[in-house]
């Protein structure tokens, strides 16, 4: 199905194809059509930050900002969906377009800015949410913050008590300066906001794949010493691999398949710096169940996708949960769990 209509979507604008396809997602859990949703193979189940997710298969942040189509999107079968990312107050984001479609490359750039109507906004739709599923809210500052630390602490605070694990977002490069956060003195000081507001919720925190190493065993170090759950690596780059696409020099995040190589490297570099103290999920470059499957085998607790859906539609997530069990059974293991201790021998 998907197949037929994508030539009509991708004749739009790219953000309003996104607008109308998060629209249409929303329509259709309304009117109840996703009934129940589907039960993943139960050998994927996981246990995450003391939080069980029945699929390790996510939706990544940014996808569905607003929390407008929360049971649509369990309804397709992700294990946990993350929605966000949400600022204290509303706000349009960077001028458009602000999304371009790599079709060459099977790649995205966005440059949208944390656009959101701001998390007192979506906060009812997330609480009235039915939630099959494990559901992350994602949390920023407003690009005029006069204190963006102060941002995530009210994020946090308010975010907390809805969701099942709280994001703290430093690593677009969409808002100027953001980036900042992830070194130094305002790490510690953001870090340390940040676990103060959440109670007992579990903070994750989600880092940029262009730090180095050095940059990535600091933001490590920190976290663990913080208190933090789990780290998100990565979020989307501002380097350029070769690309094929006219839209290629478009500033802004470059996410879909030529992320992969370089996700896969700072997920490596990640499990080093952490010696498996603190779990992490891995996000980039992710769309089908081999690339899933061997993320988890080299250090990944979770995995999350975005722009793949794109490319490959709405039967994505059922058809990586169904491979993910086929691989398991294959290398003879019975449970998700078995099959990642065995690598970590």
């Amino acid at each position: 199905m998907f197949s037929v209509i994508r030539p009509a979507l991708f004749a739009l604008d790219a953000e309003r194809a996104h607008g109308l396809t998060i629209d249409a997602l929303a329509a259709w859990a309304r009117i109840g059509t996703p009934g129940a949703a589907p039960t993943p193979d139960p050998a994927l189940a996981t246990r995450v930050a003391g939080i069980d997710f029945a699929s390790p298969l996510g939706l990544a942040a940014g996808v569905d900002k607003n929390g407008a189509a929360i049971d649509g999107w369990f309804a397709l079968g992700f294990g946990s969906v993350e929605i966000g990312t949400l600022t204290p107050l509303p706000q349009p984001g960077n001028p458009k377009p602000r999304i371009f479609r790599l079709v060459e490359d099977r790649a995205v750039i966005n440059r949208l800015g944390f656009n959101n109507g701001g998390i007192d906004a979506a906060l009812p739709r997330a609480s009235a949410a039915r939630r099959h599923g494990v559901l992350g809210i994602n949390v920023g500052a407003n690009k005029d913050a006069a204190d963006r630390i102060a941002d995530y602490r009210h994020g946090v605070a308010k975010a907390a008590p809805i969701a099942d694990y709280v994001t703290i977002n430093i690593s677009s490069p969409n808002t100027p300066g953001l980036r900042d956060l992830q070194h130094g003195t305002a790490l510690a000081e953001l870090l340390a906001a940040s676990v103060e507001a959440r109670g007992r919720t579990p903070l994750f925190l989600k880092i940029a794949p262009d730090l180095d190493a050095v940059g990535i065993d600091h933001i490590a170090r920190a976290a663990i010493d913080a208190g933090i759950d789990a780290l998100i690596v990565c979020n989307t780059t501002i380097s350029r691999p070769p690309l094929m696409s006219p839209h290629a020099a478009e500033a802004g995040g470059l996410s879909g398949a030529p992320l992969a190589p370089l996700a896969r490297a700072k997920l490596a570099e990640a499990r080093a710096a952490t010696g498996g103290a603190i779990p992490l999920i891995s996000v980039g470059g992710i769309d089908n169940a081999a690339e899933a499957y061997a993320r988890l085998m080299a250090g990944a607790s979770l995995v999350q996708l975005y722009s793949a859906l794109v490319y490959e539609g709405p039967g994505l997530a059922r058809a990586i949960n169904a491979g993910l069990a086929a691989l398991l059974r294959r290398d003879g293991f019975a449970t998700l769990g078995d099959a990642r201790a065995a690598k970590a021998l």
